[in-house]
């Protein structure tokens, strides 16, 4: 059986795959980005929790991380249109479907990267905290 950290960034994944681009989780840069674009969902860290005794629990702000990568003459849009996606999604369910207390998003810092003999890529990594609760660190 999955921990609840697990289990809560599959679903987070999963709300991922239903967008346009191709989400992958943990993969390496594909060599061919599609036009819609990548997104790559790092694992990230979980961070120190803080702990409450009675009962005991452990509330974790939880640092994941989304890896946007698009490429093409149209970049930009692309790239706009892609993180805005991804905001509608995480605001249409800040809880996955009650897994988590709040997930909430950064703003991503986008840089151009240029690839020889090919256009140019546009990327950001988009931190999204997981708040969550578990009655073990392990569980």
């Amino acid at each position: 059986m999955p921990t609840t950290r697990e289990t809560i960034l599959t679903v987070l994944h999963t709300l991922l795959q239903a967008l346009p681009a191709t989400a992958l989780r943990g993969n390496v840069l594909p060599e061919r980005i599609p036009a819609s674009g990548v997104l790559i969902l790092r694992d990230g860290e979980p961070g120190d929790p803080e702990v409450t005794l009675s009962p005991l629990r452990y509330h974790y702000q939880h640092r994941a991380e989304i890896e946007a990568v698009v490429q093409g003459a149209d970049r930009d849009a692309t790239f706009d249109t892609l993180t805005a996606s991804i905001g509608s999604a995480l605001a249409a369910d800040r809880t996955l479907g009650g897994l988590c207390d709040w997930i909430e998003a950064e703003a991503p810092r986008p840089v151009d990267l240029p690839v020889e003999g090919a256009a140019s890529l546009k990327a950001a990594v988009i931190p999204v905290v997981l708040h969550y609760s578990m009655a073990d660190p392990l569980g």
